[in-house]
């Protein structure tokens, strides 16, 4: 099964590129100009076992907000568009992730609808040169644009980085087990509506 797609998206903020893999192998060649931001994009490809391609220039002399919401924007058409007609998948997920003392929980729905709860209480404002409030823009355009609905929460902390990590890991596993294909429903949608 091939559930690949290629994105362009072109504003006068950012010209950003996006290759996704569902069926990958954790492979990830990533070029944003937020090495922040690379590096949460790296969890998702290694924990989903998601091959992902993006490269994103973006107006970084202003800051990195319209780089990284605009990134989640092209990542959620482009997972939108490869998971296709959705006949066969999981469709729900779920993952735990620690990182020494940080711990996230992320519940993950595939269901045609985006909705967004993200509550976490990070202990900085800052990760090095990254504003942590851009984790909700990222999730939000991605969300967005996924359709899919997304709880999110950091249940303990005390570092800024680790919390944000154990959040992408536990979103990586969660979407993982999500889009696996359930042999015992492989021609149905999981939903007794009948759509997705």
């Amino acid at each position: 099964m091939q559930r690949t797609s290629k994105v362009d998206r072109k504003t006068k903020e950012t010209d950003i590129t996006v290759e996704i893999n569902l069926e990958g192998t954790g492979h990830a060649e990533l070029d944003t100009g937020v090495g922040f931001l690379d590096h949460m994009l790296d969890q998702i490809a290694r924990h989903g076992l998601i091959d992902l391609k993006i490269i994103a220039k973006g107006d970084l002399h202003i800051d990195a907000h319209h780089t990284v919401e605009d990134v989640g924007i092209t990542l959620g058409q482009a997972f939108n568009k490869a998971i296709g007609d959705k006949k066969g998948i999981t469709r729900y997920g779920h993952a735990y992730a620690p990182l020494d003392e940080a711990l996230s929980r992320v519940v993950v729905d595939i269901s045609g609808r985006p909705g967004l709860e993200l509550n976490a209480n990070f202990k900085r404002a800052m990760v090095g040169e990254f504003d942590v409030d851009l984790i909700y823009e990222f999730f939000q355009g991605f969300v967005n644009h996924s359709l899919i609905t997304l709880h999110i929460d950091n249940i303990r902390g005390d570092n800024a980085h680790h919390q944000i990590e154990t959040i992408f890991k536990a979103f990586a596993r969660a979407l993982r087990t999500a889009i696996a294909i359930d042999p015992r429903q492989a021609d149905q949608l999981p939903s007794t509506k009948g759509s997705l």
